[in-house]
């Protein structure tokens, strides 16, 4: 069994800032892509960040130049750094991965997600 447990999330007024986390445990032989995903009331969740196993990032272009994706593969662990927040970057954020449980076939299923994390962005 595979987990993905998040944490970081909470309320900060315009401007502010916070870090994300998720750290991915149990039987994993490999982690490809990891990501970060959000979705407001009312919206369908979107991607807002990844980063690949090798380090080459994407961010959607609402995000770009506040946020930014990085991951440490000892650790198993995503992080997502929010600067500059505004009242529209809030939502329930989920981070998602790539993973093999096996070497052979070494086959990603990216059908692993976190239990979401709350941001508020309010004055």
């Amino acid at each position: 069994q595979v987990q993905l447990v998040e944490s970081g999330g909470g309320l900060v007024q315009p401007g502010g800032s916070l870090r994300l986390s998720c750290a991915a445990s149990g039987s994993i032989f490999s982690i490809n892509r990891m990501g970060w995903h959000r979705q407001a009331p009312g919206k369908q969740r979107e991607l807002v960040a990844s980063i690949a196993s090798g380090g080459s990032t994407n961010y959607a272009d609402s995000v770009k130049g506040r946020f930014t994706i990085s991951r440490d593969n000892a650790k198993n662990t995503v992080y997502l750094q929010m600067n500059g927040l505004k009242p529209e970057d809030a939502a329930v954020y989920y981070c998602n991965a790539g993973i093999a449980t096996i070497s052979r076939p070494l086959v990603y299923d990216y059908n692993y997600w976190g239990q979401g994390t709350q941001v508020t962005v309010s004055s």
